[in-house]
């Protein structure tokens, strides 16, 4: 209640013709809820709140001259707020009211100064240890949470982006992670908002990508008996989470998020938080300070044995054909790896998740391996003596032979040898495995050059990707033109996010890589992954000093990959994401249906009922622009990609031709 002492802010909170003799209205004062009321004549202001369980008396109503709570019932008097019958200190609070000739004003004591809470606390220290943007939805409970990160945001250290699916934040942090090695945030409720992470969540987990999960929870007076929104939250996160903790009244508040943030790094993987609805809100312990990464995280660039490194260095010395293929975990170390393969004058090339470490355009670059490779990579592999693997594994997807002597570098011994023993298994950091070798075999080498025949086995393959360019049976345009169109439109350095599907294989095969950096849902193979994926690759853009400043982001999916999350465009349009989606319609689930097909089963429940996508991007404010003829595909990217905002350019593409 206001006190009379004490200077008050006079808010107009609306005419006096906005509110009948008899009813009542919420209305906001200083960030402070409030119910209006009138009755006989007279208007008053009452805190919204009713005391019981907190039921917003501003959406009840007046009934036998008592102010009704909408939730149990409680009653108050519409005017002083007292409980009928109580004492003088029940009841809800009032505050002053003014009616005056331009409309009705509550009087409040002055805002008070934001007092530090443990969420405070707890995302300084977040933000202490590198992490710039969060993803997520606000709701009931996580709010406190979610001021301490607003508190975080005008203060200029972090940027948030409020999602249409909890789904997409977590597909958004694990694309973010893949692409800068470090963590963002993902905010929920309990309940269905936090349940709604775990797919993206379980990609970032089996993909070795760094994220932080933020998740309300009820309070911990009614944890246990099944609350409403309560579920077992680290139960429910199980595997998926290297590192899950409840944050508890008698907690180390900072050091909990200490240890998530250190073991997201370190373990490459999903950390977890969990937030208890009254936690957050506490005020934060005097002369605490926000926790930091100093003196807590060591340098990974470990050595290998000295072993392993002179077996797999003889072993690389007797090769005349020598092979390196490399996966997505060499991606920061694809300097010194390319200098190797110039001493041992091999050929280069990668899992599909490694697609772009080394750009199509060198000479001793051999393209994707696997599933959605090119006759190049198998064709050097095949006639390759022994291989050098640099952050892959040997799973089916990658196609990597297992019949030939290989050497197998890993910063994660577990990896080594997982799926059938290796000749020489390296454990070591990448960059460092690359230098030692190169350093023994600089001088000290058999191999027979390889770029000639790359090269012949390069015009081969464009050949061929041109005569299917051509393929045209009046069904939709074929795939090798919409990605030979792209290569030629999208930028050098583009940040590229695929989907799962057809057009991610054609993807695979025909796109020519630069320098763009392509990301995708590796081991999970989640279809939808592409558009929220961009986001969180735009997110990146906009960090200050981040290297991915202005690069271009584009995202890459089927119909049934973008109908999974495509609300998220309207977030793309509110936050002004520079993304340019790239559709390709085929109103099938195509690769479905060809598995269908290859298995001897009858197609079934593939066909997809589609808009035109093209006008809901427009619909959303975005820029939607459809093709429906292959000539059309440079105009349509060029004008999509140089729109400052959000566009999709909706391919009418060839189920058949891919």
């Amino acid at each position: 209640m206001a006190s009379k002492d004490k200077e008050l802010v006079w808010c107009r909170v609306m005419s006096k013709e906005e509110l009948p003799e008899g009813r009542i209205k919420t209305v906001v004062c200083e960030n402070m809820s409030l119910c209006l009321t009138h009755y006989k004549g007279q208007f008053a202001a009452l805190d919204n709140k009713c005391p019981h369980q907190g039921g917003p008396l501003g959406e009840g109503s007046i009934e036998n001259g008592m102010l009704r709570c909408p939730w149990h019932g409680w009653d108050y008097d519409p005017l002083t707020g007292k409980a009928p019958g109580g004492h003088e200190d029940s009841g809800v609070d009032t505050f002053p009211v003014e009616i005056r000739d331009d409309g009705v004003y509550v009087g409040l004591e002055k805002k008070k100064a934001h007092v530090r809470t443990v969420g405070d606390l707890m995302m300084e220290t977040m933000v202490n240890w590198g992490v710039r943007s969060v993803f997520g939805m606000v709701g009931h409970s996580n709010l406190g949470v979610a001021d301490a990160v607003r508190v975080q945001e005008e203060a200029g250290n972090i940027l948030y982006y409020g999602i249409r699916h909890e789904g997409a934040a977590s597909f958004a942090c694990s694309a973010y992670g893949k692409l800068t090695g470090r963590p963002a945030a993902c905010l929920t409720i309990a309940g269905p908002g936090a349940t709604n992470l775990l797919t993206g969540l379980w990609d970032a987990h089996v993909d070795r990508s760094p994220v932080l999960a933020l998740t309300g929870q009820v309070d911990t007076q009614v944890l246990g008996p099944g609350a409403f929104q309560e579920i077992d939250l680290q139960g429910a996160f199980g595997k998926v989470a290297q590192w899950s903790q409840v944050v508890l009244h008698t907690s180390k508040f900072s050091e909990l998020m200490n240890l998530a943030l250190k073991s997201a790094l370190l373990n490459r993987g999903v950390s977890h938080l969990i937030f208890p609805d009254e936690i957050p809100k506490l005020i934060a312990p005097e002369n605490i300070e926000a926790g930091s990464p100093q003196g807590r995280l060591t340098p990974v660039s470990i050595a290998p044995p000295a072993e392993s490194v002179d077996r797999a260095v003889e072993l690389l010395y007797q090769s005349k054909r020598p092979l390196i293929i490399v996966g997505h975990g060499a991606r920061t170390k694809m300097s010194g790896i390319v200098e190797l393969a110039e001493i041992l004058n091999c050929a280069v090339i990668t899992t599909f998740k490694g697609k772009g470490l080394i750009a199509d355009t060198h000479p001793l670059a051999g393209g994707v391996l696997g599933r959605s490779g090119t006759p190049i990579a198998s064709g050097m592999m095949n006639e390759s003596d022994c291989l050098l693997v640099f952050g892959a594994s040997f799973s089916d997807h990658t196609g990597i032979a297992l019949g030939k002597p290989s050497i197998q570098v890993d910063f994660d011994p577990m990896i080594l040898g997982k799926f059938h023993s290796v000749t020489v298994p390296v454990w070591g950091e990448i960059g460092v495995c690359a230098e030692i070798f190169k350093d023994r075999l600089k001088e000290k080498t058999n191999s027979v050059d390889q770029r000639e025949e790359i090269a012949r086995r390069w015009n081969i393959w464009r050949e061929e990707k041109q005569k299917r360019r051509l393929e045209n049976r009046g069904k939709g345009v074929n795939s090798a033109a919409i990605f030979e169109a792209l290569t030629k439109q999208v930028a050098e350095d583009a940040i590229i996010a695929v989907d799962v599907g057809n057009n991610t294989y054609s993807f695979g095969r025909y796109f020519e890589c630069g320098r763009q950096a392509v990301l995708m849902s590796g081991y999970l193979g989640s279809i939808g992954f592409s558009f929220p994926a961009a986001m969180g690759a735009w997110a990146a853009t906009q960090e200050k000093d981040s290297p991915f400043q202005n690069r271009q982001v584009v995202s890459v999916s089927g119909d049934g990959g973008f109908g999974q999350y495509m609300a998220e465009l309207n977030t793309a349009v509110h936050y002004k994401m520079n993304i340019t989606h790239i559709l390709l319609r085929n109103d099938e689930l195509g690769k479905i249906s060809k598995e269908q097909k290859a298995g001897n089963w009858d197609v079934w429940q593939t066909s997809l009922h589609n808009p035109s996508f093209a006008d809901y991007a427009n619909l959303c404010g975005a820029l939607g622009v459809r093709v429906n003829e292959k000539e059309e595909l440079g105009s349509a990217m060029k004008k999509a990609l140089e729109h400052a905002g959000p566009s999709l350019v909706e391919i009418i593409s060839d189920v058949e031709l891919i």
